[in-house]
């Protein structure tokens, strides 16, 4: 019989715990391209659905990038560092790199990929203001949600970025250079006792289960997909051009065919097949007709209960329905799940 892989496994239940009630720590270092030039706000505004070149320095923005057919092909944060200057971060550098080259139109702008001059250490969590202040020169307390600035952690130069791929209201990010990173490490652990801090060290629980109980998305969840069919509309520039553009408006007018759900299984011992294993998803059942697929399929430590995410027909369910998924019982929920 399958065994729920994060149920019963106590070391993932405790990084998860810890992000949730106290803080949580980890590296993990996101791919960053950096774009610089006079006319580099104005070919970012061109690439991303939501506007670029309105960011105040030192703020920043979660986007989607979209293909002609207005279907996501990656989703990124845009970092604005300096007037010309820009991070953008993913998880598919080389691809953003080679889609620049193909859509520049004579802007007078750079990019390189300066991923291995950075290393990030996320921090997350109730209490990871008041341990990136005993890390930090100077206090975070003023710092805003979604910006960037400069710090020191004992003279180390950092940049503190206030964001996070947990949903926690609380969550910080450290830059450092590579050269860096163990002393940064070392004073995590040794500042992050007074505070119940924990390293967290399974991919799969800051990957997968954090974010997914927060409604956040990866880029194998968004495939195929256009913002207004997985509620990533809102911000979205439309006094402005951008890639895509013609076929959303369509999309905006006409209504979008699919919507992305939550879901939950109380059974806990389920194997459910998701597009994170590679394919199309198990099918989602409503009164033996196939109404959608699996897009995500995890475990709640908050909730203990599995849940997920369903891409299914406009309109064909509603928060309560119940459906068979790979004959187990569904119920549609609201998302995010905490």
């Amino acid at each position: 019989m399958y065994q729920n892989v994060y149920k019963y496994d106590e070391m993932k239940r405790s990084e998860h715990m810890a992000v949730r009630q106290t803080a949580g720590w980890y590296y993990w270092t996101h791919q960053l391209l950096e774009v610089t030039g006079k006319d580099a706000a104005a070919f970012l505004d061109r690439m991303f659905a939501n506007p670029v070149a309105n960011l105040k320095v030192g703020r920043d923005r979660y986007t989607a990038m979209l293909n002609e057919k207005a279907e996501i092909i990656d989703d990124v944060v845009v970092l604005r560092l300096e007037e010309d200057k820009f991070w953008v971060s993913t998880l598919f550098v080389k691809k953003l790199t080679a889609w620049f080259d193909a859509h520049r139109n004579g802007e007078e702008t750079a990019y390189e990929d300066v991923t291995k001059k950075w290393d990030m250490y996320a921090v997350q969590g109730p209490r990871s203001r008041d341990l990136v202040n005993a890390l930090t020169d100077t206090p975070v307390d003023e710092q805003k949600f979604f910006s960037i600035a400069d710090n020191s952690i004992e003279g180390i130069p950092v940049k503190i970025n206030r964001g996070g791929f947990t949903g926690e209201k609380l969550g910080y990010e450290i830059y450092v250079s590579p050269e860096q990173g163990a002393a940064i490490e070392e004073k995590l652990r040794e500042k992050g006792e007074a505070f119940d801090a924990k390293e967290v060290t399974d991919f799969q629980i800051m990957a997968i289960s954090l974010p997914t109980e927060a409604g956040f998305y990866y880029m194998r969840d968004l495939m195929y997909t256009n913002p207004f069919e997985v509620g990533l509309e809102r911000g979205i520039g439309w006094d402005r051009d951008f890639i895509g553009r013609e076929a959303l408006e369509k999309i905006r007018e006409q209504g979008p065919a699919r919507e992305m759900l939550g879901f939950t299984v109380e059974e806990a011992d389920v194997h459910i097949q998701h597009k994170g294993f590679g394919g199309p998803g198990d099918p989602v059942l409503l009164g033996g007709r196939e109404v959608g697929r699996v897009s995500k399929f995890t475990y709640s430590f908050v909730k203990d209960i599995n849940i997920g995410y369903i891409l299914a027909e406009k309109g064909t369910l509603k928060v309560g329905d119940h459906v068979s998924v790979h004959g187990f019982d569904g119920v549609i929920t609201e998302k995010p799940f905490i």
